[in-house]
């Protein structure tokens, strides 16, 4: 069998019929649980997904920026939350990413999938700790000192696997240390500077002070000149994590008309965010000047410095450090605990499964640790820190899009092998909106997916040969292994109390790509359940 948790700080939903309990990371009781609102749900999307570190990579587009976030918006964020909601409300069971693709295509391609989730957000560790090196720089005077310690190599690396290791080992101790940082970094990381920034670029522009917006550059993009959009890529990893808040739609009060609700006002606030964001960025710093790491506490300075006041460009640099070390502080633990779940129920070697006193998964963090400390030294390759940022984040651009890829086809598959399952939530429009939303949301994908090889012409990259052999070779690796692992389980890696509930096929005695002969509403007995759960296979 196969057990796998949600994805990075989502829970599940509770079982959703019949006694057979589960016993998961995030499994928790129905009893006491509060519907969740239109509005609430629009703020964990909103808070889930927002972030200031990637703005100035898109500063550079000056208004052309406004037609990438909403290009983004309508052909990523708001299909893949449809599909992802349609999922979640329908199969309700824990296992999120893994449970919807393993009930597609079978438990090889749903493990890929999670996989794949899972070393996204470890390729994303290296490249969010460089911008948080960078931001520790900023915390200094004078700023022409920050701007050479946030360039240096050397100073970075040691910043980025000092801190990154600490908060490793402060994972060790448990969940709850991680948990409060990452609430107070998610305040004061985030929400406030976000504010703070559109706020004095308000002010900035009511002072009169000059403008550095590019107002040459038309809200429509050249795209006869593709080396100069590549950067308009990694837009689609802004709005990542929707998989995320999907497992929350069947606690929703209903969720088939309030869901919408909840992505149109998540996706306009955040587009209001991304956007003005942005171009605050792009008023105080030149085109010319804007670096993809340093841009944005170099525009907390210049606007601070508007109102006589440039220390304080000190305290968002130091606001922005802790937001970063919450960040990484909780989802170091958040993903591989969907991992060690995997693991437990056959997918991993039992020497992987090891936890300590508080139930951590250290095998486990000292692997991705490593990772993270191998991925680092792309530093020493590559002839900036800037070109190392951008070439992180574009090969966790292009793991996170072959993940989304194969949400929508286990979506379209779903539709035809099980279509009689009860749907809490389904995709308007019937077999027009099915293909309407996966046409759209792959070929923005696959688009972007395609752009992330070609080395931007804004960034220093170094031997155009060297930046796209290691975007190809990494991808090649990281999709290559959890291919390799699946290929060579064996059922001694799976631990006896590990427990899962059944997929549907199983349960019916058919393979994924079969179609379903249960009657509409059908729910299979516990007797059926324990039934497949003694059998302890797996397909």
């Amino acid at each position: 069998m196969a057990n796998e948790s949600s994805s990075p700080a989502g829970r599940q939903a509770p079982p959703a019929s019949g006694g057979i309990k589960e016993v998961t990371p995030h499994t928790h009781p129905k009893g006491g649980v509060k519907q969740i609102s239109m509005m609430a749900m629009a703020i964990m999307i909103i808070t889930t997904i927002v972030s200031m570190r990637g703005l100035a990579s898109q500063a550079e587009f000056g208004f052309t920026s406004i037609f990438y976030y909403v290009l983004a918006a309508v052909v990523f964020l708001v299909p893949y939350a449809l599909v992802c909601a349609e999922l979640a409300s329908t199969y309700t069971r824990s296992g999120g990413v893994f449970r919807w693709v393993s009930e597609a295509f079978g438990t090889r391609t749903g493990w890929l999938s999670m996989y794949l989730d899972w070393q996204m957000v470890v390729i994303w560790f290296p490249a969010v700790l460089m911008f948080g090196a960078v931001s520790l720089a900023y915390v200094f005077w004078p700023e022409a000192f920050d701007a050479r310690l946030a360039g240096n190599r050397v100073y970075t690396l040691l910043i980025v696997l000092g801190v990154y290791w600490l908060c490793t080992f402060n994972t060790f101790r448990g969940m709850k240390y991680a948990n409060k940082l990452s609430t107070l970094g998610g305040l004061f990381g985030t929400i406030i500077p976000a504010a703070v920034l559109i706020v004095m670029g308000v002010v900035y522009l009511i002072l009169g002070k000059t403008v550095y917006l590019p107002v040459d550059k038309p809200f429509w993009p050249d795209f006869s000149h593709f080396s100069t959009i590549v950067l308009a890529a990694s837009i689609f990893l802004f709005f990542a994590g929707m998989e995320i808040q999907a497992v929350q739609v069947p606690g929703m009060k209903n969720p088939s008309k309030n869901f919408p609700k909840s992505v149109m006002v998540a996706t306009l606030a955040i587009l209001v965010i991304f956007i003005l964001g942005t171009l605050a960025i792009g008023v105080v710093i030149p085109e010319s000047k804007i670096n993809l790491l340093q841009s944005l506490l170099v525009a907390y300075n210049d606007l601070w410095a508007s109102i006589g006041a440039p220390w304080l460009g000190n305290v968002m640099a130091v606001f922005i450090t802790f937001g970063v070390l919450g960040q990484v502080s909780v989802v170091i633990a958040g993903p591989s605990t969907g991992i060690l779940a995997v693991g437990k129920a056959g997918y991993l070697p039992r020497s992987l499964q090891h936890t300590n006193k508080n139930g951590v998964q250290t095998t486990i963090l000292y692997v991705q640790a490593a990772i993270v400390t191998l991925l680092s030294l792309v530093l020493v390759l590559l002839p900036s820190v800037e070109s190392a940022y951008q070439i992180l984040s574009q090969m966790s651009t292009i793991i996170y899009l072959v993940m989304v890829v194969i949400i929508y086809m286990a979506f379209v598959r779903l539709r035809r092998t099980a279509p009689n399952k009860a749907r809490g939530f389904k995709v308007p429009g019937g077999k027009l909106g099915m293909w309407l939303v996966t046409v759209v949301g792959v070929a923005g994908a696959v688009l972007a997916g395609v752009l992330s090889f070609v080395p931007p012409s804004q960034i220093k990259t170094g031997n155009p040969a060297v930046y796209v052999g290691i975007l190809i070779i990494g991808v090649a690796v990281f999709i290559a292994i959890p291919l390799i692992v699946y290929a060579r389980r064996k059922r001694s890696w799976r631990d006896a109390g590990a427990s899962f509930y059944p997929f549907d096929w199983q349960i019916e005695g058919r393979k994924p790509g079969q179609v379903s002969k249960w009657p509409a509403g059908y729910q299979p007995s516990d007797e059926q359940v324990k039934a497949v759960m003694a059998k302890d296979g797996d397909s």
